[in-house]
């Protein structure tokens, strides 16, 4: 009868390692597909700078939303634990280890939300210094007027003026350009910078044409953004949804063999290691989809 319990818990947790591949390809697959159009990744930030500029533009928790989230946290898992093992010990152990993930969360937060500003700084930067080259016809002067305008901040604001500043100390754009592109990779911040390059370099036409063509992939390609933005907010809920119910899948087998079995099946080791694996397999999953989505943000 004990081996046969033990050969249920393990298609059981055979069925959630299947499941869980193939369903998470699937949305993996997904949300790749969106952004592989319209994100690239982009160079990565100190957790400082990113606390201190989330902290700016308040979108932090509040320390009240941390106390629900460690009340919310090391509820559910010693909850799920305890269902698992009826046992308050590792209950409690679970909570702590949940709990101990918090800060980690909040750091993969910061990513993204510093990410989506970076990425919105630097479609304004774009667009302005287009209209403000269409007016002055020079782009150190264009981006002098970016720079002096008001619309950027820190730290998109403060390269700025350094390319300024690079320009009128060497005499030329190139080294300036080359600045930003490496601090910010964005295909439509080197589009950009090429073709003024190329204009500063064979001389002064008329790129009207092209400069609006840049602007309307610029709004298409921030509309994309947006739209995948949402679209990933929805696969995250989904994916979310999918943990928390294969992490209930221990319930089917308590009703399957009733409680007493179940808790007479825990007193065997290779049980509990079985169980302890699915635990540790599932939330390992979860926190690696809570990186994917949190990371892959806020660039073409």
């Amino acid at each position: 009868m004990d081996f046969l319990i033990f050969v249920i818990i393990a298609f059981i947790a055979l069925f959630i390692i299947t499941y869980r591949s193939k369903k998470g390809d699937s949305l993996y697959k997904y949300v790749n597909a969106k952004l592989e159009v319209v994100y690239e990744k982009i160079a990565p930030y100190s957790y400082k700078e990113m606390r201190k500029k989330v902290r700016d533009l308040k979108a932090d928790y509040t320390p009240r939303q941390y106390i629900t989230q460690v009340v919310i946290f090391a509820g559910v898992a010693g909850g799920i634990s305890y269902l698992y093992f009826y046992s308050i010990i590792w209950s409690i152990i679970y909570a702590l280890i949940a709990v101990a993930v918090i800060p980690y969360l909040a750091y993969l937060r910061y990513k993204r939300v510093y990410s989506e500003f970076i990425f919105e700084q630097i479609q304004v930067y774009a667009t302005n210094t287009i209209m403000e080259y269409q007016t002055t016809k020079s782009f150190v002067k264009a981006i002098e007027g970016v720079a002096a305008s008001g619309v950027l901040e820190d730290p998109v604001l403060s390269d700025v003026k350094k390319m300024v500043e690079m320009a009128y100390e060497n005499g030329q754009i190139d080294d300036s350009i080359e600045y930003m592109n490496i601090k910010y990779p964005y295909y439509i911040v080197k589009n950009m910078h090429q073709l003024f390059l190329q204009v500063t370099k064979e001389g002064a036409h008329d790129i009207t044409d092209s400069l609006d063509n840049m602007s309307l992939d610029i709004d298409t390609l921030v509309e994309g953004v947006y739209r995948d933005r949402m679209d990933r907010q929805d696969f995250h809920k989904r994916f979310l949804m999918y943990g928390i119910m294969l992490y209930l899948l221990v319930a089917v087998i308590q009703l399957l063999l009733g409680v007493d079995s179940y808790v007479k099946m825990l007193d065997l080791w290779y049980v509990q290691l079985t169980l302890h694996a699915i635990l540790l397999f599932n939330s390992g999953f979860l926190l690696n989809g809570e990186k994917y989505y949190n990371e892959n943000v806020g660039a073409e």
